[in-house]
């Protein structure tokens, strides 16, 4: 199988390279993703992006691989054949070209799996791609937004939540709220939104009122 293009390269120095290019051929025309994604697994994203970029096959991609990442969270064996490391890695690549191409996945993501295997790192396939999946949410100007209280807020209270945070993002980025849930807050709610961190809750408040009065009796 076709190696997936540079993640020889990307390995060895971090930008995508075709085996036949030189190091400042391919990083010229490497296309850079919006966010950027570190570690080994960050590497394969960026690789993957700038390949499903130059091809416009952005969206395609995203989708193949998130039909994996559903297969590998149902199908154990799976995983576990994408983590054996006694297994050759050529018949590894081979069984997957083979798995892939019954499902018509586009090259890209079949040559993307043959490079894992080819270099060791098919471990890591979920965490590949988690980084390609934030580097298309950055590509869309999604904000990501997650949303702590002690129990879940109901239709109002959330509707009005969602217009106050709205006014942290541009007017062409999308707000992406994730909401959880953590009765040890006690109340309110903790907010991460991009880069800002918003503390609100009620067990915080508590450990400040009680470390000012700690401190007055000293």
């Amino acid at each position: 199988m076709a190696s997936f293009t540079g993640l020889k390269a990307v390995e060895r120095a971090g930008f995508i390279a075709a085996r036949s290019f030189s190091t400042n051929v391919v990083k010229a025309s490497q296309v850079k993703a919006p966010v950027k994604v570190f570690g080994i697994e960050g590497r394969y994203a960026h690789a993957l992006y700038s390949a499903a970029a130059k091809s416009k096959q952005l969206d395609k991609v995203e989708t193949e691989l998130e039909k994996l990442q559903g297969l590998l969270k149902t199908d154990p064996k799976l995983a576990d054949f994408l983590k054996d490391p006694t297994l050759n890695k050529v018949k590894k690549q081979n069984t997957l070209q083979d798995a892939f191409k019954k499902l018509s996945f586009s090259d890209l993501t079949i040559n993307l799996f043959g490079a894992l295997a080819e270099n060791n790192r098919l471990p890591l396939s979920g965490n590949v791609i988690k980084a390609y999946s934030q580097i298309m949410s950055a590509h869309r100007k999604e904000v990501p937004c997650v949303v702590t209280t002690a129990k879940a807020l109901d239709a109002a209270n959330m509707k009005e939540l969602e217009q106050s945070l709205k006014s942290f993002v541009k007017p062409d980025e999308t707000l992406k709220i994730e909401t959880k849930i953590d009765p040890s807050i006690i109340g309110g709610m903790v907010v991460n939104i991009a880069d800002k961190y918003v503390d609100m809750s009620i067990s915080t408040k508590i450990k400040k009122i009680t470390s000012a009065m700690e401190a007055n009796l000293d």
